[in-house]
Formats: C-alpha cells, sequence, structure tokens
C-alpha cells in the first residue's frame, strides 16, 4: 500500500468522522433563544469545530491503522468483497508440480 492510497484512506476517514461528529454538542440560536433578526433559528451559535476537527483527527488516524493493518495483512482480499462471482478464477500457476 503506498503512502498515496493511504493519505486518500485517512482524507475518506477524516471527512466520514467529521460529518458525523459536527452535530454531537452543536447549539443553536434556537435552542439558545438568542435569533439574530435575518438569520434562521437552527444556525449554530456554539459549534466547537477546532474541538470536533482534533477529535476527529485522532479517531480518523486510529481507524487509518486499523483499516491499513487490515488490508495490508491480506485478512479481507477484494475477492472476498466479490459476491456476484464477477471475478475470474484464480489461475493455477503454469508448469506446477502436480506431476
Amino acid at each position: 500500500m503506498s503512502i498515496t492510497s493511504v493519505m486518500v484512506l485517512f482524507a475518506v476517514c477524516w471527512f466520514m468522522i467529521f460529518l458525523i461528529v459536527i452535530p454531537i454538542r452543536l447549539q443553536t440560536q434556537g435552542d439558545l433563544g438568542k435569533v439574530v433578526p435575518g438569520t434562521q433559528a437552527g444556525a449554530p451559535e456554539h459549534h466547537y469545530l477546532k474541538t470536533k476537527a482534533k477529535i476527529t483527527t485522532l479517531a480518523a488516524a486510529v481507524m487509518t491503522a486499523i483499516l491499513v493493518l487490515i488490508i495490508t495483512s491480506g485478512v479481507i482480499s477484494v475477492r472476498d468483497l466479490d459476491w456476484f462471482n464477477r471475478m475470474s478464477p484464480i489461475e493455477a500457476p503454469v508448469g506446477g508440480t502436480d506431476g
């Protein structure tokens, strides 16, 4: 697995986790009863983005490390995900020792 693949995997994990973490502990203007005229009541008042970005980075690093270990160890391969048997069968080695 190349460093580029690891970076792409980390970015995908980071954004997936960030989209999950964003609404946690979000306080909107409507929740606090302080709606600024001209804005939506659902606009965030306190969003804690720096904290959420740090938590996301830590969680994405752990998840990426786990996924890299699974991928490089061969525990799960592409053939394990071929549920409809669309991949060609594994070829036997040419000039085998079957005698």
